[in-house]
């Protein structure tokens, strides 16, 4: 299959344009990471047509990849860069951390449903995504052998924020996760120096449950 035609270049394009670039994105590595990455392919056949659409879309599980304006909002707000190592709980669909890979030096990947880490791991090879490295695991607990990392990424809606994730942050480091009920929740980004975590309000939002042992409890 050929990953990238000039259609999808065409609606990628559209995307960063009128949905991330006109909502205030400014940052230039996400944009040009969002640009870059062929979103169709983190889709089902029959959904590609719609993966550079404003919205999200089922990958399975009960799971969704999130619109692309989140995932946009989501990385511009970790302030990444070329050198740092960033942690991603859910790795659904693979697409945000796809993104991240384009820009940062590493990118650790957690999923606890099978199917979508498998899938997920098979696209990151497809597309040559080598600075990806994945675990089929609870998310909730981290990755402590490879902590601390420069910034953590969650992409589910936690009850609230895990001090196991907290614990695994470098000086320095940041966080975004979305934190509410199972309905409805705020991304919050919290920041870490010598004085202890602060913590900042980024605006409502909507993701699925994150379910661990430090998250909504097993399934």
């Amino acid at each position: 299959m050929e990953f990238d035609s000039r259609k999808y270049q065409r609606l990628r394009e559209s995307m960063v344009k009128n949905q991330i670039e006109a909502r205030g994105i400014t940052d230039p590595s996400v944009l040009s990471a969002m640009r870059r990455v062929p979103r169709h392919m983190f889709v089902s056949e029959a959904l590609m047509d719609q993966a550079y659409a404003d919205h999200p879309l089922p990958i399975g599980e009960q799971q969704t990849i999130s619109q692309p304006y989140i995932v946009a909002h989501m990385t511009q707000a970790l302030q990444v860069d070329s050198e740092d190592r960033v942690l991603e709980i859910g790795t659904g669909s693979g697409y945000q951390a796809a993104v991240l890979a384009e820009i940062v030096y590493r990118v650790y990947t957690i999923e606890k449903k099978r199917n979508l880490y498998i899938r997920a791991r098979k696209i990151f090879d497809q597309l040559k995504y080598m600075n990806v490295v994945t675990s089929y695991s609870d998310g909730t607990m981290g990755w402590r052998e490879e902590s601390p990392f420069d910034a953590i990424l969650v992409t589910a809606g936690a009850p609230e924020v895990p001090k196991t994730l907290v614990n695994q942050l470098a000086m320095g480091g940041r966080m975004v996760i979305p934190v509410g009920n199972s309905f409805s929740q705020e991304l919050i980004k919290l920041y870490r120096d010598e004085k202890g975590i602060h913590q900042t309000r980024l605006g409502g939002c909507r993701f699925v449950k994150l379910v661990g042992e430090h998250g909504w409890g097993e399934e």
